[in-house]
């Protein structure tokens, strides 16, 4: 049954989950939420276990007509959401009935928007995903971005509408300082980089291209100077991989990267900035800011225990992490040949012990 019409599909509007993990090897990119933030936050507040599909819009947002009573909320950048043509809170949980329409006005700030609806949105699973992959028309709504005329079917919610309607979450302030402030650790092959070159990537600012999509974001500004050249022997890319080639200018990798790449890595986004970065549009300036692994563990597991009491006050399922954090509580005897770890994969705690072994 048709629970959601599609009047405009927006610039680029694409049926996204957490990502489809454990196929790099295979060549088959992550894919997934450009801002995971906002997409758990998304299905927390219509009541979903944390792993449900939503929409991801892009700068403009599509019009969708409502078929059947549901319960949405709208969370990301603020693209000016609309119901029926009237301001629409968002980071809130609405009930919807059957000929209500959704729409979005303008961007206001940040470029990206999560819609959940109540249950998730049906498409079938692919290498345990439902996200698109559109360069490889994988997954998703028939492996493409959705067009007029499409027609979503939702799942079942897991709660009643009545005791979802209502919910409400403190929006993640954008970055509105100038230039944004992203936070890094130091990439693979920082090594790779002269002095004076790693000191321009943290002193200098850089601006975000028109090349700025879900694969990754071209950056221009001053150049990065290498001692050796800019090409490896390929290795994988992570999220937030900073890629530096021959030219000097850096490239920020995103949802869509590539499984493995030949160029340098100076650094890379922490896991709490890559909802910074997916926020960011052509025009917009940055500023890398080194942490240490140590500093960027202790903000994952905040941001874990912040969205974990969000969804525990309102007697929702605990939401599975994209990136399962690790605990820096961990156990260092004075040989320092063992380590103790908590592991959060899935919504699942692990505990992990690790062992230096010599041969």
């Amino acid at each position: 049954m048709t629970e959601i019409t599609v009047i405009k599909p927006g610039m680029l509007t694409t049926v996204q989950d957490a990502g489809r993990i454990g196929y790099q090897q295979y060549g088959v990119p992550v894919s997934g939420v450009m801002d995971d933030y906002a997409y758990r936050a998304s299905n927390v507040l219509v009541g979903n276990k944390g792993g449900e599909a939503v929409l991801e819009v892009t700068l403009m947002g599509p019009a969708l007509r409502i078929e059947r009573e549901t319960v949405l909320a709208v969370t990301g950048g603020d693209l000016g959401p609309l119901l029926n043509g009237q301001p629409m809170d968002a980071w809130t949980s609405v009930r919807v009935q059957a000929g209500d329409q959704i729409s979005f006005k303008s961007v206001r700030s940040g470029c990206r928007s999560c819609i959940a609806f109540a249950g998730g949105i049906d498409v079938p699973l692919l290498m345990g995903s439902r996200s698109t992959y559109t360069r490889g028309k994988l997954g998703g709504y028939r492996g493409r971005a959705l067009k007029a005329g499409d027609e979503i079917t939702l799942m079942t919610p897991v709660m009643p509408l009545e005791a979802l309607a209502g919910r409400r979450m403190e929006p993640r302030l954008l970055e509105t300082r100038d230039p944004v402030v992203v936070r890094v650790v130091p990439g693979p092959q920082e090594d790779s980089f002269s002095p004076e070159g790693v000191a321009a990537f943290y002193r200098e600012i850089y601006q975000v291209t028109t090349e700025c999509d879900r694969m990754g974001c071209r950056l221009e500004g001053p150049v990065i100077s290498h001692l050796a050249g800019a090409d490896i022997v390929s290795d994988g890319i992570a999220m937030g991989a900073i890629q530096v080639p021959g030219h000097g200018r850096p490239i920020v990798m995103m949802a869509d990267r590539q499984t493995t790449g030949g160029y340098t890595k100076i650094a890379n986004v922490i896991s709490v900035d890559l909802s910074r970065m997916a926020q960011v549009k052509p025009g917009d300036r940055l500023r890398f800011q080194a942490v240490t692994v140590e500093e960027a563990q202790k903000l994952l597991l905040e941001e874990e225990k912040e969205m974990r009491q969000e969804a525990q006050s309102f007697g929702a399922p605990s939401p599975s992490a994209k990136t399962p954090p690790i605990s820096t509580n961990s156990h260092v005897p004075p040989s320092g040949r063992s380590r103790n770890f908590r592991v959060w994969v899935n919504g699942r705690e692990y505990q992990v012990r690790v062992e230096e072994r010599k041969g």
